[in-house]
């Protein structure tokens, strides 16, 4: 499929010194990037909108399933270390990109429009068909953990899959005020569910249930089953390689996640309020939830339970809902597993979002296809939404395989995706600070974040050695797998494809010189807009209450 026309090769040369030719040509200039006629986006995320849906796509499945996955397969302690582990990655790729995009929320925004205004071109033409791909794995995986959880009631049918994916679909392309609406009180749920599955395991593990057992942490004892088990091999390398698989398991559960907040700067009222609100409170918000709930769920499942989610379980389920059945608390486990139903189709709904917005996004900059630009009257790019949603048909494979083994192939692929995606932002973002440091301009940012450029070089080693040990299992003897092998490490190829296939073909630079990348254009108009933002105040305690949550 040729994604440019011979005449687009000019514009390339435009983008290659740090614009795009979108953000200046057609339309008013008065919103940065806009375009005309029907493929204009709509400001209708408010900050409580952008805020849960992240959180919705952060706290998914990635907790209420696959943390069960990780659990069986290395342990307690592992699991709980490799998620705050992985934690403070996520907040310094949050908070890179939490910088740029209130700097530059231009609507039609997304990575690769920064990648390629900050980097390379080439590169974010890699990165966006990447970011597409993942998002479309994500959707798959999200109605595959919801076909899993339907399976907990035998009800493991094509139907049911179907009216999952519907659902998504319907809520993605009525209107982003709908969808912003929908994934509030999604997340919502989802919040009150594992906040109250929280409070109930402290109440097991202090012998709260029926049996009246003090729980503590009891399946942390060596026999009982014990912390740690053993990963691959024995001794001290076996335990490290325990840590080091639950700590790349884990990304599953943040992949893609705080690029939603970004994604939406383009659609939010009020941006640069209401983006370094929404970043500030993203990682706390996580560390309470995902820190918390990881350790007490070590403490009341055992690692060895069966009916945990592996290759092996017929019987696959979330680890909170065997917790309740294990406690004896009768039909809980069933509203429970309800409401875990309810973040699969949360998680999928913020990622078909983003997915669509990406390819909407690739569009107005020809990276992909024109048409996938175009939108409804109430601005939803609905071509760039069936595209992305189309992904989730994949989900059909349970049908005729475990939904433990369609499940982990999709977290896997998505799961690299999602690392390169983040070492393409690390870098970006060190481009776009060399560029303002340049020009003098790094007081003025209108959000600046701690520890940085330093954490941002932590978290780019980091995710760099987690993305090139990410399928090391299957090195070693007797556990080569051709599926496991490819589900791990495709995304490598495919992306260094497109991104050799498109600095060829158009002859582009290695990167943009810091001297000129182009970090004026837009700006102006942004801080107009900022400056008509008038903040409401609070005029009782329950306002203030309201306003700091949300």
């Amino acid at each position: 499929m040729s994604l440019h026309t011979a005449d687009e090769k000019n514009d390339l040369s435009n983008a290659e010194k740090g614009g795009i030719q979108d953000v200046t040509q057609t339309g008013s200039n008065v919103d940065g990037m806009v375009v005309g006629g029907d493929e204009q986006l709509h400001r209708g995320m408010k900050s409580r909108h952008i805020q849960f849906m992240a959180l919705g796509g952060a706290i998914g499945t990635g907790l209420f399933v696959g943390s069960g996955a990780i659990l069986s397969l290395v342990g307690p302690l592992p699991l709980w270390l490799g998620y705050l582990s992985m934690m403070s990655v996520v907040y310094f790729v949050m908070n890179d990109l939490g910088e740029m995009v209130t700097y530059l929320p231009l609507k039609g925004i997304s990575i690769p429009y920064l990648v390629s205004r900050f980097l390379d071109p080439s590169l974010a033409f890699a990165a966006g068909w990447n970011y597409f791909y993942a998002y479309g794995m994500l959707v798959a995986a999200e109605a595959t953990a919801a076909a899993i959880l339907l399976d907990y009631w035998k009800s493991i049918t094509p139907l049911w899959i179907t009216l999952i994916l519907l659902v998504i679909l319907i809520l993605n392309i009525i209107a982003v005020e709908v969808f912003g609406e929908a994934e509030f009180w999604f997340a919502s749920i989802k919040l009150i569910t594992i906040a109250g599955l929280i409070i109930l395991g402290i109440v097991l593990m202090c012998g709260g249930g029926p049996s009246h057992d003090a729980l503590g942490f009891r399946y942390w004892y060596p026999d009982s089953p014990g912390a740690i088990n053993e990963y691959m091999t024995t001794g001290a390398t076996g335990r490290f390689l325990a840590y080091w698989a639950a700590f790349i398991k884990a990304g599953f559960a943040f992949i893609t996640s705080p690029e939603l907040i970004a994604v939406a700067a383009g659609e939010t009222v009020a941006p640069r309020r209401n983006i370094p609100k929404a970043a500030k409170r993203f990682i706390w918000r996580l560390g309470i939830f995902y820190g918390v709930s990881t350790l007490i769920l070590g403490a009341i499942v055992p690692s060895t339970d069966p009916r945990l989610l592996s290759g092996s379980s017929d019987a696959s389920a979330s680890p909170w809902v065997i917790a309740i059945q294990n406690a004896g608390i009768g039909g809980l486990n069933h509203v429970i597993n309800f409401a875990i139903l309810t973040s699969a189709w949360s998680a999928g709904n913020a990622f078909l979002y983003s997915g669509s917005r990406i390819l909407y996004s690739m569009s107005l900059t020809g990276q992909a296809p024109k048409f996938f630009s175009h939108t409804t009257k109430k601005g939803v790019p609905y071509l760039a939404v069936l595209a992305t949603w189309a992904f989730g048909l994949l989900a059909y494979l349970n049908v005729s395989n475990s939904g433990a083994v369609v499940f982990n192939w999709f977290s896997n692929i998505s799961t690299i995706s999602g690392f390169i995606a983040w070492i393409v932002c690390l870098v970006t973002y060190l481009r776009f600070r060399a560029a303002m440091n340049f020009r003098g301009l790094l007081p003025s940012l209108p959000f600046k974040t701690p520890l940085q450029p330093y954490g941002t070089y932590y978290a780019l080693f980091v995710v760099s050695l987690l993305t090139i040990t990410n399928g090391f299992a299957v090195f070693f003897p007797s556990n080569w797998s051709v599926s496991d092998f490819l589900a791990a490490y495709i995304t490598l190829p495919i992306f260094l494809i497109l991104y050799l296939g498109h600095k060829i073909y158009f002859r582009t630079r290695f990167y943009i010189k810091k001297e000129d990348i182009d970090v004026d254009t837009g700006v102006k108009e942004m801080d107009e807009l900022a400056a008509l933002d008038v903040p409401p105040v609070p005029k009782n305690w329950v306002q203030r209450v309201w306003f700091w949550l949300a």
